[in-house]
């Protein structure tokens, strides 16, 4: 054999080796998100997601590869994105939202799953136990049922006025409100306000919930945790200005487009800890026995601005509690 044609061929046989070890370290996820794909909150949970994977060695693009679908609150678009994703054949998959959890687990009982922002993953069958989720299944919590008399606590603090609190979800995308019926029921007495369930299915059933509930005077508005939800939060907050009614929300972002306040973990750093779980599954880890983590950080986000529009002086020590004031 010629010299040039060895060369050549040892060459072709390196060039062939080296694509072969970097497929070889190209693992693949698939992630479902339950907003809008432009909505900038799913944007920074995502940025938060590839910033904690960033941070321990993975890299999309060289040696991770993630496919990425978005459920915009909607039940039966996420079912058909985790039948979508699971024919993709990943290592593993992500779901941020407690529909598109229960849309992943429908779809698969074999490839691992990492939830995050779930509610009542136990109560929602998504695993055995906290401690040993049992199953392809484990993750990240985010609201506790006892958040819905923190809610109203803070907002009986913002008005005092309050004597009706209504508390709109979806059904459909929040699967877990049974468990907010029950807290509703045990809100505690010396805050003097009557709570209500109010479910909620579309646009103009939101305007017409919120329009009801202005009619007299000390109305106040909670809005659940729910994909659903935030995915209308610009329709919620303008209804809720335009009725002059004070409402609490649970995470910043609707504060930061205008909201009165929010008060709930931070969603961001829930998804930034799911790429720890990544990681440990895609060395070999089981999801059966990584325990179900709660939030580490919560947020009280208070704008001045729009308390101001609606005629409300923000208590001091309301004011001296919240980790961010908008002015």
């Amino acid at each position: 054999m010629r010299r040039r044609e060895f060369i050549s061929l040892l060459g072709g046989a390196v060039t062939a080796w080296s694509l072969s070890a970097h497929a070889q370290q190209m693992r693949r996820i698939g992630f479902l998100h339950g907003l809008v794909e432009n909505d900038p909150e799913a944007l920074a949970r995502i940025k938060a997601f590839r910033h904690g994977l960033d941070a321990i060695g993975w890299t999309e693009g060289r040696n991770i590869q993630v496919d990425y679908r978005f459920a915009r609150g909607d039940a039966a678009l996420a079912r058909a994105h985790a039948e979508e994703l699971v024919s993709l054949a990943p290592d593993l998959l992500v779901g941020l939202s407690t529909p598109v959890t229960a849309a992943l687990m429908q779809a698969t009982r074999t490839i691992p799953i990492i939830f995050a922002v779930v509610t009542d993953p136990i109560g929602q069958g998504f695993v055995a136990s906290l401690a040993r989720p049992g199953g392809n299944v484990t993750g990240f919590t985010f609201i506790d049922y006892a958040m819905v008399g923190k809610w109203l606590e803070i907002l009986k603090e913002i008005a005092p006025n309050i004597r009706r609190a209504a508390v709109l979800f979806n059904p459909e995308t929040s699967p877990y409100y049974p468990g907010f019926l029950r807290e509703l029921g045990s809100a505690p007495a010396t805050l003097t306000v009557e709570l209500t369930a109010v479910p909620v299915r579309n646009d103009s059933e939101i305007e017409k919930a919120v329009t009801t509930l202005a009619h007299a005077p000390g109305g106040g508005l909670i809005a659940a945790s729910d994909p659903f939800i935030t995915a209308r939060r610009a329709l919620i907050m303008t209804l809720a200005q335009r009725h002059r009614l004070p409402a609490v929300y649970y995470f910043r972002q609707f504060p930061a487009e205008g909201g009165l306040m929010s008060y709930g973990p931070e969603p961001n750093d829930i998804a930034r800890r799911a790429a720890l779980y990544v990681d440990r599954i895609l060395r070999g880890a089981k999801p059966a026995e990584l325990p179900v983590q709660g939030p580490t950080k919560f947020e009280l986000v208070i704008n001045l601005k729009t308390a101001k529009a609606l005629g409300i002086d923000v208590p001091p020590t309301l004011l001296a509690r919240a980790d961010e004031v908008i002015e």
